[in-house]
């Protein structure tokens, strides 16, 4: 038996577009579905209506969790042709915080304009409340 991944074109996913056959790509991977739509804890609409395209940037926006993405391989069927593949980027989410995990949330950015924020409102506050 092979170990070589089987590749997939983007026209052969969206054939798997319904109940009896359910294919989406995310991250350029092509996962059948189609046994797990029961068990969505979403419900298999939301799958359905993704089925047979890529699904990438719904599957990033809900965030799931780091289960979630790993009971994924149980589905993995192959591989997006590199032709038919997304160069696009997402940040994915795998915290249950809903907190992105492609920045490092500490960075002085993060908190600089917040406290300037802050700082400005209370110098304001205090330069109001003392000159009247």
């Amino acid at each position: 038996m092979s170990n070589e991944t089987k590749v997939f074109r983007l026209s052969d996913v969206k054939a798997h577009n319904n109940q009896k056959s359910t294919y989406l790509v995310i991250h350029n991977k092509v996962y059948d579905v189609t046994k797990f739509l029961e068990e969505h804890p979403g419900g298999e609409e939301v799958l359905i209506e993704e089925a047979g395209r890529d699904a990438t940037e719904a599957f990033e926006d809900v965030g799931h969790s780091t289960d979630a993405r790993e009971l994924m391989q149980d589905y993995f069927i192959g591989d997006l042709h590199p032709d038919d593949r997304s160069t696009k980027t997402y940040a994915t989410n795998t915290g249950p915080t809903g907190t992105v995990s492609t920045q490092n949330s500490s960075s002085w950015t993060g908190w600089l304009l917040p406290v300037g924020v802050a700082l400005a409102v209370a110098f304001t506050y205090r330069y109001m409340t003392t000159s009247g």
